[in-house]
């Protein structure tokens, strides 16, 4: 069994991925406190590349990163790459969002999720990136989820991300789409 180091040092986040992941026969680990990586990337593939290679190649091992957020049309895709830092709480950051948009009609937005699993010499070995298009509402709906899911809008389902349960969030999230679309190459692959 091969150990996979996942790109944070949040435990919420390796809970999350090992539910995603757990069809794959890997040890999962968190990455070492002292390794920080810089978010320097313009896009949320650039960033999850960049972890993933810069603790693969700290850490000897196989390591996958992901990167994610909401981007808002109206708003030029902000907050991108910068969703997380885009106010100090979630609902700073979501009275942000609805003051910036303000009475815009065209409320269309998308959540993001870039992966990227690099081989312990840093190169690239898998990508992907996966999209969730809705809109965003102009209050909030549902006490579920976190971050901008009370205002993430999914036509498709008729309800916000803070509205489903998890297991729906984990099917059509940006995230659920992106490891949909990565599975396949990740049960063919022989990590050594």
């Amino acid at each position: 069994m091969v150990t996979v180091v996942v790109a944070t040092g949040n435990p919420g986040k390796l809970a999350e991925l090992k539910a995603y992941l757990q069809a794959l026969d890997w040890t999962l680990a968190l990455k070492p406190e002292e390794i920080e990586v810089e978010e320097t990337g313009k896009t949320f593939l650039e960033n999850a590349r960049l972890k993933a290679s810069e603790v693969a190649i700290a850490t000897r091992h196989w390591a996958i990163a992901d990167d994610s957020g909401l981007s808002v049309m109206a708003l030029g895709g902000a907050p991108g790459v910068y969703s997380a830092r885009y106010g100090t709480s979630d609902a700073d950051r979501i009275n942000r969002v609805l003051h910036e948009l303000g009475d815009e009609t065209d409320r269309r937005a998308e959540f993001v999720c870039a992966i990227a699993l690099a081989r312990p010499d840093g190169t690239i070995a898998a990508e992907t990136e996966g999209r969730c298009p809705g809109v965003i509402l102009t209050a909030g709906q549902g006490a579920g989820g976190f971050g901008y899911d009370p205002i993430f809008y999914v036509q498709t389902q008729g309800k916000t991300f803070a509205e489903m349960s998890n297991a729906e969030k984990e099917t059509y999230s940006h995230r659920g789409i992106a490891f949909d679309q990565l599975m396949p190459k990740l049960k063919t692959m022989n990590l050594v």
